[in-house]
């Protein structure tokens, strides 16, 4: 199959169009209405909520809680549970291109890969988290599959920890560590038109437009308009991104009743990416190379395009009853050529790669909605909430791979070779040109829960349970047919209960669960029949429990959290031949945050998080009591910011990252270095001609440090990711 090459969408032009005439009608007064009407301040909203988007913290990088679910936005210091809302200040001033690039400033997030492509996935307290399961406006998988502009979003809000009850089991079967949601961009009160151009290591050219306006005569009509646009090289040899991304939010707002709507589109295209490293038949880990080195094959490639939409309401019944909807969808195409690297000779870096091609369709509708109210029995307040949700995803793929036809190469020097036909001895599932269906997955269940105030609401107590049903259908490659059918259901509670000691310190507790899919028993478990084949088993149920103290001094805030959970995990009895969940991954930890403007033009933002995931009742000697593959025991972030008293205007930041070593196998006999890292970044504010201009400056791994940058991101597997060298990049943004 020859390199698709994916043009620029009509979406991005579009966009551009509707910038210039946004602009022009938002700025002409309609005749005879000038001085007539008075101006009415509006909260944007996000999630069409009454309570508008959260208020940032002092210093602007996070804001004061978040979306916790079905719950709604919550304050930080009245919820049992633990949310960080990353800014869009943050994300510009850091210049964050990807989802990933923002959470690395999450002291219990580390970024990893999925397994054969190049998707983001997270580790978060130690648990992965796919690209796929991220929630738009409160919706999962409505957003591009492998990676994630940041462009689009006001807000990205981090919920520690399992979540069945208050967001629903995840698409893909994860979230147990936590889930991410990202809240499009809104109008604000006041006009926007900003215009940013950059550079980056590699010669990459960059541009953006953001443009907000409201209309009406109460102003209840906004409309944020984005686009941008990313291409050329990078501080890796050879390797070339381009990405093309736009998108249009609406939102409108009378006395008792608000909507909101996004349409969205994104190009991402790679041209030798440099791919994951698997190691087969090693006894130690080989050194990291010099982080710039590429040993991509020519022609190899990964293309996505997505095109995505939401809308979500919510009218207010009376004064204590709002109904609530939200609905969306997305349609995403796939295609890549690959020849990932396998190296067997850790000394010499040794290595072979093969072809591997694959295309994809997907397809994704859900939606929910729900009633909260308040109400009190006496002295207990009551906040109510009942909901209830839908997922649906179609998935179609095509592949071929030639593991027989392999190419020699190295780890260290790269052998580079024209992309190899297929071989007579390819293996093809469906065909490239025209995937076919091998998914379906419905998710749906109805929620309902109440947090209960005593002693004038210094005591919240939450409670809540959600039962949901899993059905997930597979089908053959090439003839279509039913292969597996999984249809089960579980409910699953949530207790939490927050004592506000004093206005600045509350202690919290909850015990929640997250719900995946079970697994079906293999025909054979290596060359051994499996006894109880076909079987599938009951849905896995990892256990959380969780206390900790949230301290908000006005202007500095901090957190400590000491977690621990179960989640099963299926093995083979060689004794029984029985294939059953009666293993389990252990993590306990302590996750400590610090945030905020303790003093005037200082700023702070990270922590740290100490893990210990092992491996429980395994059936096996040789991994019981093992550490988790990819998981270390220690990880922090920790950025200061600082503006510069005797420049105005200019702002200085730098930012530590550091994790600690690994281990890429189940047996902990393969050892993977730790790694720290230096960021550091520069901003001007000045005026040029009347206009605002905000230079932004950015060096990301300063001191040039070559490391593995992660192990792992997909279930059992120890592959590793290389870390970006040093990498420079510089904007400039206008505001007209």
């Amino acid at each position: 199959m020859s390199s698709t090459r994916f043009p620029l969408r009509p979406v991005t032009l579009a966009a551009a169009l509707a910038l210039h005439a946004l602009s022009a009608s938002a700025q002409t007064s309609p005749a005879g209405t000038a001085g007539t009407l008075s101006t009415v301040t509006v909260e944007a909203s996000a999630d069409a909520s009454a309570e508008g988007l959260t208020k940032p913290y002092a210093g602007g990088q996070v804001a004061r809680g978040g979306r916790v679910g079905i719950l709604g936005n919550q304050d930080p210091m009245s919820s049992p549970f633990s949310v960080t809302s990353f800014t869009n200040e943050l994300i510009q001033n850091q210049q964050a291109r990807s989802v990933g690039d923002v959470l690395q400033n999450d002291p219990s997030v580390r970024v990893a890969r999925g397994f054969g492509n190049f998707q983001e996935s997270y580790f978060i307290r130690g648990f992965i988290l796919g690209s796929d399961s991220i929630a738009y406006n409160g919706l999962y998988s409505l957003l591009p599959r492998q990676y994630i502009s940041s462009e689009l979003f006001e807000r990205v809000e981090v919920l520690h920890g399992a979540s069945a009850f208050l967001t629903g089991a995840t698409p893909g079967g994860d979230g147990i560590g936590g889930t991410v949601n990202l809240l499009p961009k809104r109008a604000g009160n006041e006009p926007l038109s900003q215009v940013t151009v950059g550079t980056a290591s590699g010669s990459q050219l960059y541009t953006a437009v953001d443009l907000a306006r409201r209309f009406g005569p109460d102003q209840s009509l906004g409309v944020r308009v984005n686009a941008a646009h990313r291409d050329g090289g990078t501080g890796v040899d050879n390797e070339d991104v381009k990405l093309d991304v736009a998108s249009v939010g609406l939102d409108w707002r009378s006395r008792n009743a608000r909507l909101s709507a996004d349409i969205g589109h994104q190009e991402h295209r790679l041209q030798q990416t440099r791919t994951n490293v698997t190691l087969s038949g090693v006894t130690s880990v080989p050194s990291a190379p010099d982080a710039s080195t590429n040993w991509a094959q020519p022609g190899s490639y990964s293309n996505e395009r997505d095109t995505f939409g939401t809308v979500r309401g919510e009218y207010d019944i009376t004064d204590d009853v709002t109904a609530w909807f939200a609905a969306g969808a997305r349609r995403g195409n796939e295609a890549n050529s690959l020849a990932n690297l396998t190296v067997s000779n850790a000394t010499t870096g040794a290595g072979t790669t093969y072809r591997f091609d694959n295309t994809a369709v997907e397809t994704v509708k859900t939606g929910e909605f729900g009633v909260r109210g308040k109400l009190r029995t006496g002295p207990v307040s009551h906040a109510l909430v009942a909901s209830y949700s839908y997922f649906g995803s179609e998935r179609k793929n095509a592949y071929t791979f030639d593991f027989a036809n392999t190419q020699a190469t190295n780890l260290y020097d790269p052998v580079l070779t024209t992309v190899p036909a297929f071989s007579a001895g390819a293996f093809s599932g469906n065909e490239l040109d025209s995937p076919g269906l091998t998914s379906k997955k419905r998710l749906s269940s109805y929620a309902i829960g109440d947090t209960l105030g005593f002693v004038d609401d210094t005591v919240l107590v939450t409670l809540g349970a959600r039962h949901q049903q899993l059905v997930v259908n597979g089908y053959d490659y090439g003839t279509g047919n039913l292969s597996s059918a999984y249809d089960k259901s579980r409910t699953s509670p949530a207790a939490g209960i927050v004592f506000k000691a004093t206005k600045a310190l509350s202690a919290y507790a909850n015990y929640v669960e997250s719900l995946s899919p079970g697994d079906t028993a293999p025909a054979v478990s290596g060359t051994t029949p499996v006894a109880n084949s076909g079987e599938i088993l009951a849905p896995y149920v990892a256990k959380q429990k969780e206390v900790g103290l949230k301290y908000d001094g006005g202007r500095l805030g901090a957190s400590a959290a000491v977690f621990s959970v179960d989640k099963p995990r299926a093995f083979f009895d060689t004794v029984t031949r029985n294939y059953s969940a009666t293993g389990k991954d252990r993590h306990q930890g302590l996750e400590l945050n610090v945030f905020g403007e303790p003093a005037k033009g200082l700023r702070l933002l990270g922590g740290a998080t100490f893990l210990d995931a092992k491996q429980e009742s395994t059936g096996s000697s040789t991994t019981d009591g093992k550490r988790v593959i990819g998981v270390p025991k220690r990880q922090g972030s920790f950025g200061v910011e600082w503006d510069v008293p005797m420049v105005r205007g200019l702002s200085l930041d730098a930012r530590v990252t550091a994790t600690g070593s690994s281990y890429a196998d189940a047996t902990n006999t393969l050892r993977v270095a730790g790694w720290s890292r230096l960021d550091i970044g520069a901003r001007y504010v000045t005026e040029i001609s009347g206009k605002l201009v905000t230079f932004r400056g950015r060096i990301d791994n300063a001191t040039d440090r070559n490391y593995w940058a992660s192990v792992g991101g997909y279930p059992n597997s120890g592959y590793l990711v290389l870390g970006n060298p040093r990498t420079f990049s510089l904007t400039a943004s206008i505001d007209f």
